[in-house]
């Protein structure tokens, strides 16, 4: 009987356990999972190094400037409607000043066009790297610019037109193929303007050009070198058999740098110069401050004052070193007389009477 008993209590504990395991390996599965998903949750999560990483002072100065660029925005979209309306209101009173005889169209019917030809070589383009050829290109649109605000404009020739210049001007400025008053070439100006027409202005000619010839050709060389090919202009010059010249820079104006301008600054003082017909005012009119230029009088002035100073300086150094000579020289004068008197009265005690 108690076998009987066991033997129904280990079959009963058999089913149970096959009843019960399938269950259990799903609770262990799911409790599996997630454990997993939570861990995963808990990678995925920023941890406490990444969510309070430190600033910069940069970061924090940009983040500074888009904080005030966002709150100042209605601000410049109000200023930017008041723009618009004070334009507006000056288109409005222009029709009024035209009969003051102050319109910009006016003052064009009054321009007279000069004969001189202003030639800019640009043959050097190999001589230049990339940065002298965009500042070469801008002196080029300064020139342009001054020449069609001119009173007196001037025959504008650029030829040797190509290379890194031409790509250069394709790239940043494709209006220049609509410029007027200009004559582009790609051609040498040798090859349309007579050798006998042609005057090429160099800083290193010993030619210094008084007046202007109106029927001639003026070349001012294209080359932004940092003066990295000194004399090449010249030398240019008289290997063509070109006449050559530099403006009279010295006889009025005295510079605390070189006289070598840039290609802008040689035709503006050229321009000016037909207007006023007075090389110094050309000159004070268009050299910027950095040049140090003042007239060559006040320059004579200051240097003969500047030699006065030194020859009162150096006459006072001189009587100063004088006396410091007349008592270096005279201490061993009064100490030889100390020693003679000493030797006279060491002698004087020995002699007997």
């Amino acid at each position: 009987m108690s076998y009987y008993i066991i033997a129904c209590l280990k079959k009963r504990h058999q089913i149970m356990s096959s009843e019960m395991l399938p269950a259990f390996s799903e609770t262990c599965n799911v409790e599996r999972q997630q454990d997993l998903s939570e861990d995963g949750e808990e990678n995925q999560k920023p941890g406490l190094s990444e969510r309070f990483q430190p600033i910069s002072k940069r970061q924090m100065k940009k983040l500074m400037k888009q904080k005030q660029w966002e709150e100042q925005r209605e601000l410049r979209k109000q200023k930017r409607k008041e723009k618009r309306k004070r334009k507006q209101l000056e288109r409005q009173c222009q029709p009024e000043s035209n009969s003051d005889g102050s319109d910009r169209k006016r003052i064009r019917r009054d321009v007279v066009h000069s004969p001189l030809r202003l030639v800019i070589d640009c043959s050097f383009d190999s001589l230049m790297v990339l940065k002298d050829i965009k500042k070469l290109h801008k002196q080029i649109q300064r020139c342009y610019a001054e020449n069609r605000r001119a009173l007196h404009p001037v025959q504008f020739y650029l030829t040797s037109h190509g290379g890194q210049l031409k790509k250069n001007m394709d790239e940043n400025d494709k209006g220049w193929v609509n410029w007027k008053d200009i004559h582009i070439k790609p051609e040498h100006y040798s090859e349309f303007i007579q050798k006998e027409d042609l005057i090429y202005l160099t800083s290193d000619s010993p030619n210094i050009l008084k007046e202007l010839d109106e029927s001639k050709a003026y070349v001012i060389g294209g080359l932004v070198d940092h003066n990295h090919h000194k004399g090449l202009t010249y030398k240019q010059a008289s290997d063509h058999g070109i006449d050559h010249a530099q403006l009279p820079l010295g006889n009025f104006v005295k510079m605390n740098s070189r006289k070598v301008l840039a290609v802008n600054h040689v035709f503006e003082i050229i321009l000016e110069y037909l207007e006023t017909r007075d090389w110094q005012e050309a000159f004070f009119t268009i050299l910027p401050q950095r040049k140090g230029a003042v007239p060559t009088d006040q320059a004579y002035e200051s240097c003969s004052c500047d030699k006065k100073f030194a020859r009162v300086e150096g006459g006072l150094n001189s009587d100063s070193s004088e006396e410091e000579n007349r008592h270096e020289l005279d201490s061993p004068h009064e100490e030889e007389k100390q020693d003679k008197e000493s030797s006279t009265e060491s002698t004087v005690n020995s002699v007997p009477y």
